[in-house]
Protein backbone atom coordinates (compact mmCIF):
# COMPACT_ATOMS: atom_id res chain seq x y z
CA UNK A 1 0.00 0.00 0.00
CA UNK A 2 1.25 3.50 -0.86
CA UNK A 3 2.30 5.78 1.96
CA UNK A 4 0.17 8.69 3.13
CA UNK A 5 2.55 11.21 1.60
CA UNK A 6 2.37 9.56 -1.85
CA UNK A 7 -1.43 9.49 -1.72
CA UNK A 8 -1.58 13.18 -0.74
CA UNK A 9 0.69 14.00 -3.68
CA UNK A 10 -1.64 12.15 -6.06
CA UNK A 11 -4.65 13.97 -4.63
CA UNK A 12 -2.94 17.33 -5.09
CA UNK A 13 -1.95 16.60 -8.70
CA UNK A 14 -5.49 15.42 -9.50
CA UNK A 15 -6.93 18.60 -7.99
CA UNK A 16 -4.62 20.69 -10.16
CA UNK A 17 -5.71 18.73 -13.21
CA UNK A 18 -9.35 19.33 -12.28
CA UNK A 19 -8.72 23.07 -12.20
CA UNK A 20 -7.42 22.91 -15.77
CA UNK A 21 -10.33 20.83 -17.09
CA UNK A 22 -12.88 23.07 -15.38
CA UNK A 23 -11.26 26.16 -16.88
CA UNK A 24 -11.30 24.64 -20.38
CA UNK A 25 -14.92 23.59 -19.90
CA UNK A 26 -15.97 27.13 -18.95
CA UNK A 27 -13.99 28.66 -21.84
CA UNK A 28 -15.67 26.35 -24.38
CA UNK A 29 -19.08 26.99 -22.80
CA UNK A 30 -18.58 30.71 -23.30
CA UNK A 31 -17.37 30.33 -26.90
CA UNK A 32 -19.91 27.81 -28.14
CA UNK A 33 -22.72 30.39 -28.25
CA UNK A 34 -20.76 32.70 -30.55
CA UNK A 35 -19.75 29.76 -32.75
CA UNK A 36 -23.38 28.64 -33.04
CA UNK A 37 -24.50 32.16 -33.93
CA UNK A 38 -21.91 32.32 -36.73
CA UNK A 39 -22.92 28.89 -38.00
CA UNK A 40 -26.68 29.63 -37.94
CA UNK A 41 -26.19 33.02 -39.61
CA UNK A 42 -24.38 31.34 -42.52
CA UNK A 43 -26.77 28.41 -42.96
CA UNK A 44 -29.54 30.25 -44.93
CA UNK A 45 -27.04 31.45 -47.53
CA UNK A 46 -25.50 27.98 -47.85
CA UNK A 47 -28.95 26.40 -48.24
CA UNK A 48 -29.93 28.97 -50.88
CA UNK A 49 -26.73 28.24 -52.79
CA UNK A 50 -27.49 24.51 -52.65
CA UNK A 51 -30.95 25.13 -54.11
CA UNK A 52 -29.61 27.26 -56.95
CA UNK A 53 -26.83 24.81 -57.79
CA UNK A 54 -29.22 21.85 -57.60
CA UNK A 55 -31.31 23.42 -60.38
CA UNK A 56 -28.36 24.67 -62.40
CA UNK A 57 -26.91 21.16 -62.42
CA UNK A 58 -30.04 19.88 -64.16
CA UNK A 59 -30.56 22.78 -66.57
CA UNK A 60 -30.16 22.09 -70.28
CA UNK A 61 -27.68 24.88 -70.99
CA UNK A 62 -25.70 25.06 -74.21
CA UNK A 63 -22.55 26.03 -72.30
CA UNK A 64 -21.07 23.08 -70.40
CA UNK A 65 -18.97 24.31 -67.53
CA UNK A 66 -16.26 21.84 -66.40
CA UNK A 67 -17.97 21.63 -62.99
CA UNK A 68 -21.14 20.36 -64.69
CA UNK A 69 -19.48 17.47 -66.52
CA UNK A 70 -19.24 14.11 -64.78
CA UNK A 71 -16.19 12.22 -65.99
CA UNK A 72 -16.51 8.47 -66.43
CA UNK A 73 -12.88 7.52 -65.85
CA UNK A 74 -11.79 8.64 -62.39
CA UNK A 75 -8.00 8.77 -62.02
CA UNK A 76 -7.59 11.20 -59.10
CA UNK A 77 -9.85 12.50 -56.34
CA UNK A 78 -9.36 15.32 -53.85
CA UNK A 79 -10.59 15.71 -50.28
CA UNK A 80 -10.88 19.02 -48.45
CA UNK A 81 -10.57 17.93 -44.82
CA UNK A 82 -11.67 20.32 -42.05
CA UNK A 83 -10.33 19.66 -38.55
CA UNK A 84 -9.50 21.55 -35.37
CA UNK A 85 -6.25 23.35 -34.56
CA UNK A 86 -6.23 22.21 -30.93
CA UNK A 87 -6.90 18.96 -29.14
CA UNK A 88 -8.73 18.07 -25.91
CA UNK A 89 -12.03 17.78 -27.78
CA UNK A 90 -12.72 14.10 -27.26
CA UNK A 91 -12.92 11.91 -30.34
CA UNK A 92 -14.04 14.69 -32.68
CA UNK A 93 -11.07 14.53 -35.06
CA UNK A 94 -10.36 10.82 -34.69
CA UNK A 95 -13.99 9.93 -35.49
CA UNK A 96 -13.83 11.94 -38.71
CA UNK A 97 -10.47 10.44 -39.71
CA UNK A 98 -11.88 6.98 -38.96
CA UNK A 99 -14.79 7.73 -41.27
CA UNK A 100 -12.53 9.17 -43.97
CA UNK A 101 -9.80 6.53 -44.15
CA UNK A 102 -12.02 3.70 -45.49
CA UNK A 103 -13.19 5.96 -48.32
CA UNK A 104 -9.59 6.84 -49.17
CA UNK A 105 -8.53 3.18 -49.06
CA UNK A 106 -11.45 2.27 -51.32
CA UNK A 107 -10.30 4.77 -53.94
CA UNK A 108 -6.71 3.59 -53.63
CA UNK A 109 -7.87 0.00 -54.06
CA UNK A 110 -9.27 1.01 -57.45
CA UNK A 111 -5.93 2.52 -58.45
CA UNK A 112 -7.11 6.11 -57.96
CA UNK A 113 -4.70 8.73 -56.63
CA UNK A 114 -5.89 10.74 -53.60
CA UNK A 115 -5.06 14.40 -52.95
CA UNK A 116 -5.82 16.10 -49.64
CA UNK A 117 -6.19 19.74 -48.66
CA UNK A 118 -5.94 20.10 -44.88
CA UNK A 119 -7.79 22.84 -43.02
CA UNK A 120 -6.70 22.77 -39.39
CA UNK A 121 -3.55 21.70 -37.57
CA UNK A 122 -4.81 18.23 -36.64
CA UNK A 123 -5.61 17.28 -40.26
CA UNK A 124 -2.23 18.61 -41.38
CA UNK A 125 -0.37 16.52 -38.80
CA UNK A 126 -2.46 13.42 -39.52
CA UNK A 127 -2.09 13.36 -43.30
CA UNK A 128 1.63 14.10 -43.14
CA UNK A 129 1.97 10.64 -41.58
CA UNK A 130 -0.31 8.82 -44.06
CA UNK A 131 1.54 7.16 -46.92
CA UNK A 132 0.05 7.17 -50.41
CA UNK A 133 -1.85 10.44 -49.89
CA UNK A 134 -0.71 13.64 -51.62
CA UNK A 135 -0.96 16.69 -49.35
CA UNK A 136 -1.35 19.53 -51.87
CA UNK A 137 -2.34 22.41 -49.60
CA UNK A 138 -3.11 23.45 -46.05
CA UNK A 139 -4.25 26.34 -43.88
CA UNK A 140 -4.29 26.47 -40.10
CA UNK A 141 -5.08 28.74 -37.14
CA UNK A 142 -8.30 30.21 -38.51
CA UNK A 143 -9.26 31.57 -35.07
CA UNK A 144 -12.65 31.93 -33.45
CA UNK A 145 -14.08 33.96 -36.34
CA UNK A 146 -12.85 32.32 -39.57
CA UNK A 147 -12.72 34.54 -42.62
CA UNK A 148 -13.43 33.40 -46.16
CA UNK A 149 -10.20 35.08 -47.27
CA UNK A 150 -8.26 32.51 -45.24
CA UNK A 151 -9.80 29.68 -47.29
CA UNK A 152 -9.72 31.07 -50.82
CA UNK A 153 -6.13 29.94 -51.41
CA UNK A 154 -6.67 26.26 -50.66
CA UNK A 155 -10.04 26.27 -52.42
CA UNK A 156 -8.44 27.73 -55.56
CA UNK A 157 -5.81 24.97 -55.55
CA UNK A 158 -8.54 22.34 -55.81
CA UNK A 159 -10.72 24.23 -58.30
CA UNK A 160 -7.77 24.90 -60.61
CA UNK A 161 -6.81 21.23 -60.48
CA UNK A 162 -10.37 20.20 -61.36
CA UNK A 163 -10.62 22.72 -64.20
CA UNK A 164 -7.30 21.43 -65.59
CA UNK A 165 -8.60 17.81 -65.50
CA UNK A 166 -5.98 16.93 -62.86
CA UNK A 167 -8.73 15.94 -60.41
CA UNK A 168 -11.97 14.12 -61.29
CA UNK A 169 -13.85 14.22 -57.96
CA UNK A 170 -13.80 16.68 -55.04
CA UNK A 171 -15.19 15.91 -51.57
CA UNK A 172 -15.52 17.89 -48.34
CA UNK A 173 -14.98 16.16 -44.97
CA UNK A 174 -15.98 17.93 -41.76
CA UNK A 175 -17.93 17.48 -38.51
CA UNK A 176 -21.58 18.44 -38.87
CA UNK A 177 -23.02 20.13 -35.75
CA UNK A 178 -26.28 18.43 -34.77
CA UNK A 179 -26.53 19.57 -31.16
CA UNK A 180 -24.28 20.08 -28.14
CA UNK A 181 -24.05 16.35 -27.47
CA UNK A 182 -23.89 15.12 -31.08
CA UNK A 183 -21.43 15.95 -33.85
CA UNK A 184 -21.61 13.81 -36.98
CA UNK A 185 -18.60 13.21 -39.28
CA UNK A 186 -19.74 14.02 -42.83
CA UNK A 187 -18.26 13.55 -46.29
CA UNK A 188 -20.08 15.61 -48.93
CA UNK A 189 -19.45 15.67 -52.67
CA UNK A 190 -18.49 19.08 -54.08
CA UNK A 191 -17.68 18.33 -57.71
CA UNK A 192 -18.94 17.43 -60.26
CA UNK A 193 -22.36 18.96 -59.71
CA UNK A 194 -24.43 16.05 -61.12
CA UNK A 195 -22.88 13.94 -58.36
CA UNK A 196 -23.85 16.62 -55.84
CA UNK A 197 -27.43 16.61 -57.12
CA UNK A 198 -27.67 12.84 -56.68
CA UNK A 199 -26.20 13.11 -53.18
CA UNK A 200 -28.71 15.81 -52.24
CA UNK A 201 -31.53 13.46 -53.14
CA UNK A 202 -30.05 10.84 -50.83
CA UNK A 203 -29.69 13.37 -48.00
CA UNK A 204 -33.26 14.55 -48.54
CA UNK A 205 -34.56 10.99 -48.51
CA UNK A 206 -32.76 10.49 -45.20
CA UNK A 207 -34.68 13.44 -43.76
CA UNK A 208 -31.69 15.69 -43.06
CA UNK A 209 -32.84 19.22 -42.25
CA UNK A 210 -30.01 20.96 -44.10
CA UNK A 211 -31.40 19.65 -47.41
CA UNK A 212 -35.12 20.05 -46.71
CA UNK A 213 -37.07 21.82 -49.42
CA UNK A 214 -34.49 21.22 -52.18
CA UNK A 215 -36.52 19.64 -54.97
CA UNK A 216 -34.61 18.06 -57.84
CA UNK A 217 -37.38 16.50 -59.92
CA UNK A 218 -36.83 17.22 -63.61
CA UNK A 219 -40.13 17.10 -65.45
CA UNK A 220 -39.02 18.78 -68.71
CA UNK A 221 -36.05 20.35 -70.43
CA UNK A 222 -35.47 23.97 -69.43
CA UNK A 223 -32.73 26.53 -69.03
CA UNK A 224 -32.12 29.93 -67.44
CA UNK A 225 -31.76 33.21 -69.29
CA UNK A 226 -28.20 34.36 -68.56
CA UNK A 227 -26.99 37.95 -68.53
CA UNK A 228 -24.43 38.78 -69.86
CA UNK A 229 -23.73 35.16 -70.92
CA UNK A 230 -23.84 31.63 -69.50
CA UNK A 231 -20.08 31.25 -69.07
CA UNK A 232 -19.64 34.44 -67.03
CA UNK A 233 -22.63 33.77 -64.80
CA UNK A 234 -21.86 30.10 -64.19
CA UNK A 235 -18.19 30.70 -63.40
CA UNK A 236 -19.14 33.31 -60.80
CA UNK A 237 -22.05 31.37 -59.26
CA UNK A 238 -20.26 28.02 -59.15
CA UNK A 239 -17.18 29.60 -57.56
CA UNK A 240 -19.32 31.24 -54.86
CA UNK A 241 -21.08 27.92 -54.30
CA UNK A 242 -17.85 26.03 -53.55
CA UNK A 243 -16.64 28.83 -51.27
CA UNK A 244 -19.92 28.98 -49.34
CA UNK A 245 -20.08 25.21 -48.79
CA UNK A 246 -16.47 24.99 -47.58
CA UNK A 247 -16.92 28.03 -45.34
CA UNK A 248 -20.10 26.56 -43.88
CA UNK A 249 -18.22 23.32 -43.20
CA UNK A 250 -15.55 25.27 -41.31
CA UNK A 251 -18.20 27.00 -39.16
CA UNK A 252 -19.97 23.69 -38.48
CA UNK A 253 -16.66 22.18 -37.43
CA UNK A 254 -15.88 25.15 -35.15
CA UNK A 255 -19.19 24.80 -33.30
CA UNK A 256 -18.62 21.05 -33.07
CA UNK A 257 -15.15 21.63 -31.63
CA UNK A 258 -16.37 23.80 -28.73
CA UNK A 259 -19.28 21.47 -28.00
CA UNK A 260 -17.05 18.39 -28.00
CA UNK A 261 -14.40 20.09 -25.84
CA UNK A 262 -17.01 21.26 -23.34
CA UNK A 263 -18.45 17.77 -22.99
CA UNK A 264 -15.02 16.13 -22.85
CA UNK A 265 -13.72 18.51 -20.19
CA UNK A 266 -16.87 18.10 -18.09
CA UNK A 267 -16.39 14.35 -18.24
CA UNK A 268 -12.74 14.77 -17.26
CA UNK A 269 -13.69 16.98 -14.31
CA UNK A 270 -16.27 14.43 -13.15
CA UNK A 271 -13.69 11.64 -13.40
CA UNK A 272 -11.20 13.76 -11.44
CA UNK A 273 -13.77 14.17 -8.67
CA UNK A 274 -14.23 10.41 -8.51
CA UNK A 275 -10.47 9.84 -8.37
CA UNK A 276 -10.09 12.42 -5.59
CA UNK A 277 -12.88 10.80 -3.56
CA UNK A 278 -11.30 7.36 -3.99
CA UNK A 279 -7.81 8.57 -3.07
CA UNK A 280 -9.17 10.46 -0.04
CA UNK A 281 -10.83 7.29 1.19
CA UNK A 282 -7.62 5.31 0.70
CA UNK A 283 -5.64 8.04 2.50
CA UNK A 284 -8.00 8.00 5.47
CA UNK A 285 -7.80 4.21 5.69
CA UNK A 286 -3.99 4.33 5.50
CA UNK A 287 -3.84 7.05 8.16
CA UNK A 288 -6.22 5.13 10.42
CA UNK A 289 -4.15 1.96 10.01
CA UNK A 290 -0.98 3.85 10.96
CA UNK A 291 -2.64 5.31 14.06
CA UNK A 292 -3.95 1.90 15.07
CA UNK A 293 -0.50 0.39 14.67
CA UNK A 294 1.10 3.10 16.81
CA UNK A 295 -1.47 2.59 19.57
CA UNK A 296 -0.90 -1.18 19.45
CA UNK A 297 2.87 -0.68 19.77
CA UNK A 298 2.42 1.67 22.76
CA UNK A 299 0.04 -0.73 24.50
CA UNK A 300 2.35 -3.66 23.76
CA UNK A 301 5.33 -1.77 25.16
CA UNK A 302 3.47 -0.78 28.32
CA UNK A 303 2.36 -4.37 28.89
CA UNK A 304 5.92 -5.62 28.50
CA UNK A 305 7.12 -3.22 31.21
Amino acid sequence: MASGREIKTKIKSTQNMRKVTRALEMVSASKIRKAQDLMKASRPYARSMRKVIAHVAQASTDFKHPFLIERENVARVAYIVVSTDRGLCGGLNSNMFRRLLPAILEWQGKGVQVDVVAIGQKALQFFRRIKGVNLIGSTTHLGERPKLEQLIGVIKVVLDAYSANAVDRVFLAYNDFVNTMTQKPSIDALLPLPLVAAEMEAHQAAGESAYAGIKLEQTHDWDYIYEPDAQTVLEHVLGRYIESVVYQGVLENLASEHAARMVAMKSASDNANKVIDTLTLVYNKTRQAAITQEISEIVGGAAAV
